[in-house]
């Protein structure tokens, strides 16, 4: 298996920049997430990484070796597509040992490993089979076959999943990455489901336009967001955001939202102008001595939670609180929050402030 490394890759298509300066380190038997919406760029990264585009400057490594101007045949990786890509008039037997047929490996060494990767993903009963009649689930699990088979460098998956429905969809992913722990690849998988990146990955590069907005470890950019569109795009609600306009010096430890005094993590820097301050649903808690106000516009019930969305004069609240507790709209309510889990973001640039509690992460992505 093999380290990636990527060192400010840019990809143009004409006057149109697909991928701007992107850097970031893929480590030894990492499963690493592209993720972001369609258009971002990811995946025109990984068909960079594989050698299917050319950058248009940059560096890519891999296993230590410069790859960035080498066509995919001579990268020793394997590209899994979302639509399978089998070959029609093929069984799955001769679907899985193509890449080691046309290597000319002896037949003996060919069936032995068909037998052991088909054993692996539980496919030994439809060696013999067509591809054409099989579900989809067990044609993503022939198209992962074939790619083991060779034992390459690294794997990269462009939505691999994605053609499939949501019951396979999420056993699919369960054990895509069993079978990635058992082998200890390199993995590098795009997805613009951020339920599957969070799931799967060991590491996520979240990009947007063509910019790499943070990576990391999941838990890290759920708690710790770099960005507002960050913010945003990982969670479901995603991040609150309460507007106002004020100003702060560095060591400032509380803002001031209307008449509330709201305590926040000590900044390592000062801001002024328009800020937001950011907190998720499952921190916000429902305080009827809070001084901070919020009227209950609606609530959604499921299961042993519900969401509750509260409109206050910095904008719309949504909070995660246990079923248990009676809300209706009309309601109003007081909204408290620990000041651990806040995070305070300058608009104008869409960029986190720095403070106690997450300058680790700032500084790390």
């Amino acid at each position: 298996m093999a380290e990636i490394v990527i060192e400010n890759i840019r990809k143009e298509f004409g006057a149109f920049t697909a991928v701007q300066s992107s850097s970031f380190r893929i480590e030894d038997g990492e499963f690493f997430m592209l993720l972001g919406p369609s258009g971002c760029g990811k995946t025109t990264t990984l068909r960079m990484i594989a050698g299917l585009e050319l950058p248009t400057s940059g560096q890519i490594y891999i296993d230590g070796e410069e790859v960035g101007r080498k066509p995919a045949s001579q990268r020793d990786i394997a590209f899994v597509f979302q639509m399978f890509a089998l070959y029609p008039h093929m069984n799955v037997r001769r679907n899985i040992s193509y890449p080691l047929v046309s290597q000319g490996m002896p037949r003996a060494l060919i069936r032995e490993k068909v037998a052991e990767v088909a054993r692996i993903l539980g496919i030994e009963d439809i060696l013999d089979r067509p591809v054409g009649g099989l579900s989809g689930g067990d044609r993503q699990r022939v198209a992962l076959g074939r790619a083991i088979v060779r034992n390459p460098k690294c794997f990269l998956m462009d939505e691999p999943l994605g053609a499939l429905d949501a019951e396979f969809r999420e056993r699919m992913a369960e054990e895509l990455r069993a079978l990635h722990d058992r082998m200890g690849a390199t993995t590098v998988y795009v997805t613009h489901d951020q339920l599957e990146a969070m799931q799967m990955g060991d590491k996520i590069v979240v990009m947007n336009h063509g910019v790499v907005e943070q990576f990391g470890v999941p838990q890290d950019l759920y708690d710790w967001p770099a960005t507002m569109f960050v913010a945003q795009f990982l969670g479901s609600p995603p991040m609150n955001f309460l507007r106002f306009d004020g100003q702060f010096a560095p060591g400032s430890a509380s803002i001031t939202l209307g008449d509330a005094v709201i305590e926040v993590p000590p900044q390592r820097e000062g801001a002024q102008g328009a800020l937001a301050l950011g907190v998720r649903p499952e921190h916000v808690r429902l305080d009827d001595s809070a001084a901070l106000r919020g009227h209950v516009i609606a609530a959604e019930y499921l299961g042993t939670t519900q969401i509750v969305t509260l409109s206050t004069p910095q904008g719309e609240v949504k909070a995660r609180i246990p079923a248990s507790r009676l809300v209706r709209p009309g309601q109003t309510t007081g909204l408290a929050f620990d000041a651990r889990t806040l995070t305070l973001f300058d608009v104008a640039g869409g960029r986190a402030l720095r403070s106690a509690a997450n300058e680790r992460v700032l500084a790390d992505g």
